[in-house]
């Protein structure tokens, strides 16, 4: 599809014009039955702003009954449309990607929750927006607010989920990449006894969302835990379905780590990860007689397995975790389940981290239009070039991974082996070999 990626819809904020939203509000009138309630929400940036502007003029427009809820976690979002008896949530979003771009994510119930909008869905969507035409839009004369009442039952779920805990004691940094968790991120720690040092919090609508900050940019959280020698430290990303953690000597503790404390902690016996997964890992859980189902990239195939296979724990290396009885990753969920591991085994995030020997691992991303994206599996020359570096990876027990990316203009190469320099100089010399194929 062309709009649809493995999250939604994402692309440059400017692309999403008033018809282009009207036309996503006329898919989801022709998948959806009648009489539909609609809850709409999203991130900090601040097209975000506006976007649910024109959302509210577009289901207006299409007779919708909708509520508004403002600001709020991307988990937040799919759990209070499902919990107030709405049947989709519209969350504006894109992410960790920059202020520039945003995105549509469409949640729909399921038998137990809220889930991704279905395959059909997104196709029917997708069909609307290609052939879309010009609507007359009906401005809302009322506009309804929902967000305390939403943050409130959100807040009530995370406290519930987590059960009886005490953080006293700690000492914790946050990184909110300045968006949608800044809004409940403190407040929660704080009410559980913890001390908390804030960066990068603002939860208003902003041009600085995820700049530099949260979940893929740790060295400012690595330095706010050196500087006031805090016990730890939680990035989150921009819509707050994800989290990385850094431990109390700066190191960085992704989501494979997490897994790992998470599945020991919870006696789980088979976890669900994707490709992008480290050596490190499987070599763990083979240790601990712990299963492990591997799925292509993106938290939605993730979810996908754990549903088909009954498995309890999932999550990707980037710090989506969805943890027993979730319907999506949580960043906030899941950052609190890690602190309440630490206090009742009494030990540090270090400690609890120290039998997983993380192998390294390089990432190099390549720009490339969609054209260039399907050349990877169609071009003879690219898969040539591939197979090459492929063998020379494997000769040395490597290993490779070239994907378009989902969510941004990007190919995406992933090497890992024994020596970090070795890998890194490959992988910035498969880079070079497919720039030149690809031109």
């Amino acid at each position: 599809m062309k709009y649809f990626g493995t999250d939604g819809i994402r692309q440059s904020a400017d692309s999403f014009t008033l018809n282009f939203i009207m036309s996503i509000v006329e898919g989801l009138v022709d998948y959806s039955s009648d009489n539909i309630k609609v809850l709409i929400a999203g991130d900090t940036r601040e097209s975000t702003e506006w976007l649910l502007t024109d959302l509210e003029t577009a289901l207006e427009t299409f007779g919708i009954e909708y509520s508004n809820a403002g600001v709020l976690p991307t988990p937040a979002i799919n759990y209070c449309f499902y919990k107030m008896g709405f049947d989709f949530a519209i969350d504006v979003t894109a992410s960790h990607n920059p202020y520039t771009d945003n995105g549509i994510k469409i949640f729909e119930r399921g038998d137990n929750g809220g889930q991704k909008l279905s395959q059909k869905g997104c196709e029917i969507i997708e069909s609307k927006i290609k052939s879309q035409k010009t609507y007359t839009p009906i401005v809302p004369s009322l506009r309804e607010s929902l967000h305390k009442e939403a943050l409130d039952l959100y807040k009530e779920h995370l406290l519930d989920y987590i059960g009886e805990c005490n953080f006293k004691g700690f000492k914790i940094g946050l990184d909110c990449a300045n968006g949608a968790t800044s809004i409940i991120n403190k407040e929660i720690f704080e009410q559980l006894g913890a001390k908390v040092k804030l960066i990068h919090s603002n939860a208003k609508y902003n041009t600085k969302i995820n700049e530099n900050c949260g979940s893929t940019h740790l060295q400012s959280l690595q330095k706010l835990v050196a500087d006031n020698s805090l016990d730890f430290g939680i990035a989150f990303d921009g819509d707050g379905d994800r989290c990385m953690l850094i431990n109390e000597i700066g190191e960085e503790v992704d989501g494979d780590q997490i897994l790992a404390i998470l599945a020991e902690h919870l006696k789980i016996k088979t976890i669900a990860t994707t490709v992008m997964v480290n050596q490190g890992l499987l070599n763990w859980t083979k240790k601990k007689g712990i299963n492990v189902e591997i799925t292509a990239v993106g938290d939605a195939n993730v979810k996908a397995a754990m549903d088909e296979n009954h498995i309890k724990l999932g999550g990707e290396q980037s710090g989506h975790i969805i943890l027993p009885g979730e319907p999506t990753g949580d960043g906030m969920l899941t950052s609190l389940m890690i602190t309440k591991v630490l206090s009742e085994k009494n030990k540090s995030l270090g400690e609890l981290t120290s039998n997983i020997t993380r192998f390294p691992q390089v990432i190099v991303n390549l720009p490339a239009t969609s054209e260039q994206k399907k050349a990877l599996s169609t071009k003879e020359s690219v898969k040539k070039i591939l197979l090459e570096y492929d063998q020379k990876l494997r000769f040395s027990s490597g290993r490779l991974l070239v994907r378009p990316s989902g969510t941004e203009p990007l190919i995406r190469i992933t090497m890992w082996g024994n020596d970090e320099d070795e890998i890194t100089d490959l992988a910035n010399r498969l880079k070079d070999a497919l720039i030149d194929c690809l031109r």
